[in-house]
């Protein structure tokens, strides 16, 4: 984590670019050892501690996320690539999660829910309407 320095010579591509961050991080996957380098680009100077906890809670609501698309609508097992077809069916999807989160009268998961409103006219109704 450091500022950047005010002759950056690409500070103009990011407007109120303040600092920038790294995160190196290591796993074990299958007895191998991977690396990982993430850099982040930020409006402002953090100290290195708000640094890192805003790294680690961002990656973990990235995370749960993507289990729950996953989990809920079989995301990863999507082979759609054509075009933006694959963007759009992941906004759409993102759209349907949230929906059928805030629907509050079936007391079910996700999952259920969707099915239900697949099979439920009625029920579709609600999940699109919810507050």
């Amino acid at each position: 984590m450091t500022k950047v320095p005010k002759n950056f010579l690409q500070i103009k591509r990011w407007k109120g670019l303040k600092s920038v961050g790294l995160v190196r991080s290591e796993t074990i996957r299958d007895g191998k050892k991977t690396e990982q380098l993430k850099f982040y680009i930020m409006s402002r100077y953090l100290s290195v501690r708000k640094f890192a906890n805003g790294a680690r809670s961002h990656w973990g609501i990235e995370n749960h996320l993507h289990w729950q698309l996953d989990v809920s609508f079989g995301e990863d097992a999507c082979r759609v690539r054509k075009g933006n077809a694959d963007a759009n069916l992941g906004h759409l999807r993102r759209i349907a999660l949230s929906k059928l989160k805030k629907e509050k009268t079936a007391k079910m998961g996700v999952k259920n829910k969707s099915l239900m409103a697949d099979w439920d006219p009625g029920y579709i109704l609600k999940v699109l309407f919810a507050n």
